[in-house]
């Protein structure tokens, strides 16, 4: 089968730092590549990939040190580029929220839309009501909440590469917090569980220019205390050895949580994870075997020696079997035959799922 991933352009395919979506989609390229489809990526130069790369952009843009850039415009030049070579594909997979819908709308069912972000805001649901023709991927069953009447087409959960990621069988005594310095992270409840325990905390997190004012009127000054060490932003080789030297992974985020990418890297490694109630949390962690979902500090602080005492073993053998790169691509191959066989072709075809593979078929 032949597909187009296209990916946002705001970092690296994967990302070289902090980056969710980027770095998913670069899963994704490789596990179908993989599966022996004919992926075609298209994203900024800087992109490392086992698919065919078209690259749009000489790189990424957060970390581009150019003084005046137009995203919005980066990403229109891109879109063009697809519509312009969408001719090549059986399927168009979009990770650029809804941008692509006005241009796109004519093919909207040889489309797949997987997003990735918050859904509760305002403007979003006259959007999916005027393009409803495009068929959705949810991250996690929660995040179709706030967009009930959506046309959801399926649910994919995040996966990952599990040989990117070391198992460590044992801790070395400390929590950790990573991620982003935002209040909906909830850094400052990661030091205040970690303080009343008495536990060392390690944070590597990204402080971005929106959460800059709140990182340093509301973290910064709890950055002193003994027990904390803010490491900065890391990348995916250092993550081995952050997570797995964790006694347990702190999520206490406020926010609906639409996957957290972080929560099934913590797995991979072996490490438990203690996470706040909202959005997915309840989805991807497995009650007493992954972790641990509470609803507030005192819950957590209960709970934390029960994550200390799961079997790390277990922990990772969960995500190998929910969350890898391939078990994510095999469900995207379903949602791909399922949009091929609605599609009228010409001959016309009939497209279904076998052991992994999509097959085209003439129908008589």
């Amino acid at each position: 089968m032949k597909i187009a991933q296209i990916s946002p352009l705001y970092e690296a395919v994967p990302p070289r730092l902090y980056g969710g979506t980027e770095r998913v989609v670069a899963q994704l390229c490789d596990a179908l590549v993989d599966l022996g489809h004919e992926v075609t990526l298209f994203a900024s130069a800087d992109a490392r990939t086992r698919a065919e790369l078209v690259s749009v952009r000489d790189q990424a843009i957060r970390l581009d040190p150019a003084p005046l850039k137009s995203e919005l415009a980066a990403h229109l030049v891109m879109l063009a580029e697809v519509r312009d070579q969408m001719d090549r594909f059986d399927i168009l997979h979009f990770h650029t929220d809804l941008v692509h819908f006005p241009q796109f709308e004519d093919v909207a069912q040889r489309t797949v839309t997987t997003l990735h972000g918050r859904l509760d805001l305002k403007d979003l649901a006259p959007a999916y009501r005027r393009w409803s023709k495009f068929p959705l991927v949810s991250i996690s069953d929660a995040q179709r909440v706030h967009l009930p009447f959506a046309n959801w087409a399926g649910t994919v959960h995040h996966g990952l590469r599990p040989e990117r990621f070391r198992f460590s069988p044992e801790p070395r005594g400390y929590l950790a917090f990573l991620g982003r310095m935002s209040p909906e992270k909830g850094p400052d409840q990661a030091i205040a569980i970690a303080t009343r325990l008495g536990m060392p905390l390690r944070m590597a997190a990204k402080v971005g220019d929106v959460d800059e004012a709140y990182f340093r009127r509301h973290v910064a000054p709890l950055l002193d205390h003994p027990l904390i060490e803010f490491v900065g932003e890391i990348g995916e080789a250092e993550k081995s050895t952050f997570l797995g030297g964790a006694e347990a992974l702190l999520f206490p985020i406020s926010w609906p949580e639409p996957f957290g990418l972080v929560m099934i890297e913590a797995m991979a490694c072996g490490t438990p994870v203690l996470a706040y109630g909202h959005g997915s949390a309840p989805e991807v962690v497995d009650e007493g075997v992954t972790g641990f979902v509470v609803d507030g500090e005192e819950a957590a602080l209960e709970a934390l020696e029960k994550a200390r005492r799961l079997d790390r073993r277990e922990v990772r053998r969960r995500f190998e079997r929910r969350f890898s790169h391939s078990a994510m691509a095999r469900a995207y191959l379903d949602i791909y035959a399922d949009r091929l066989a609605r599609v009228p072709f010409a001959p016309e075809v009939a497209a279904e799922v076998a052991n992994g593979e999509i097959m085209l078929a003439k129908i008589a």
